[in-house]
């Protein structure tokens, strides 16, 4: 099985092939970090015109990496939402073109069930399984269950982790975007200097909330002299990272509570998304999933940010299922992985 991968959905044009036996045969992206930089932040606009002058060229280079044509294929999958309707609407097309043009079928992926089921890409793990999705949009603890069976466990009330690192990054004075440039500063400082809360820590439910610490940070800032000091922009970052890497460890250790609870034969904890790539993240859920009687799973780092490789996983998962698209599906903005969870401000699953 051969399946093309494209990926639009924010900020990343990106192309991907990938067979049935879970090799990568080619995988291309294309950054627009650099455009949207002296913004501070995604402009939904230029993103989409990004993707459209850049899609084209991704996916050609996708297909001479991997040595195929289109008649190759088994099946072209793009990722049909959630995310900026712009650009999901060029992967979309371009996507339904190929396949149209080249008489193969057409596969509609969830982005987020692109990084849920990435762990199986990358170590084949069976279901089920428990998630942390954490993003620049999304923040969530999810069962997966099965190839489109998700039951979410939390969310957040407020805004995504990824989005929290972005504008922390912003009132400390550092660029875009702001995950790696958080971890970077926070290795150089000290975490316990300054006193940051722990969001929603210890309370009922799995949910999330960063605003608060957000806003936090921003009266913190707001105490300390100005221009800030390499070494108070250190510190305010490290009080950050730690912040957010505790929050999220309590909030997985519920969820992990309910996992183990009902889905007992389930083995593993999994992070995706690129908030994955934290290593501070990673190193709190690794010693929670031990402590926990789970093995800890994250994806390589260059499978953890937005990419095709995910995409084309998922529609080979999705292929094999017989679950094949028509060429009237339409994009959507929003697409819950498990649409019968209930409103977040504490509504989830309680431990």
């Amino acid at each position: 099985m051969l399946i093309l991968g494209i990926e639009t959905s924010c900020d990343e044009t990106a192309a991907a092939i990938v067979d049935g036996d879970r090799r990568i045969l080619a995988d291309v992206v294309l950054s627009q970090i650099d455009v949207h930089r002296p913004y501070g932040g995604i402009v939904p606009e230029v993103a989409a015109r990004a993707h459209l002058e850049n899609v084209d060229a991704m996916v050609a280079a996708a297909m001479k990496q991997a040595g195929v044509g289109f008649a190759d294929l088994d099946a072209v999958a793009a990722t049909g939402g959630p995310g900026l309707i712009g650009g999901v609407m060029v992967g979309v097309m371009t996507a339904k073109a190929i396949a149209l043009a080249a008489n193969k079928p057409f596969l509609a992926v969830n982005h987020l069930e692109g990084h849920a089921l990435t762990a199986r890409l990358t170590d084949g793990v069976d279901f089920p399984y428990l998630l942390l999705l954490a993003s620049g949009g999304h923040c969530q603890l999810l069962a997966v269950l099965g190839v489109g069976d998700y039951r979410r466990l939390g969310t957040t009330i407020d805004d995504a982790v990824g989005e929290a690192f972005d504008k922390a990054a912003k009132m400390i004075g550092l660029g875009y975007p702001g995950g790696p440039q958080i971890q970077e500063w926070a290795a150089k400082g000290n975490p316990t200097r300054f006193s940051l809360p722990r969001p929603m820590k210890g309370k009922p439910g799995c949910d999330f909330s960063f605003s608060g610490l957000k806003n936090a940070v921003r009266l913190l800032v707001e105490t300390l002299p100005k221009p800030l000091s390499d070494t108070d922009i250190a510190d305010v970052a490290a009080a950050f990272q730690t912040a957010v890497a505790e929050s999220v460890a309590d909030r997985t250790k519920r969820a992990i509570d309910i996992f183990t609870r009902q889905w007992p034969h389930g083995r593993h904890l999994v992070v995706a998304g690129g908030v994955a790539a934290n290593a501070a993240l990673r190193a709190a859920l690794t010693v929670l999933a031990a402590r926990s009687g789970l093995v800890f799973l994250a994806p390589p780092l260059n499978l953890c940010t937005d990419n095709a490789a995910m995409i084309a996983w998922a529609g080979v998962e999705r292929f094999r299922l017989g679950l094949v698209d028509s060429l009237d599906f339409a994009p959507r903005p929003r697409w819950p992985l498990d649409p019968t969870a209930p409103k977040a401000a504490g509504a989830g699953i309680k431990a």
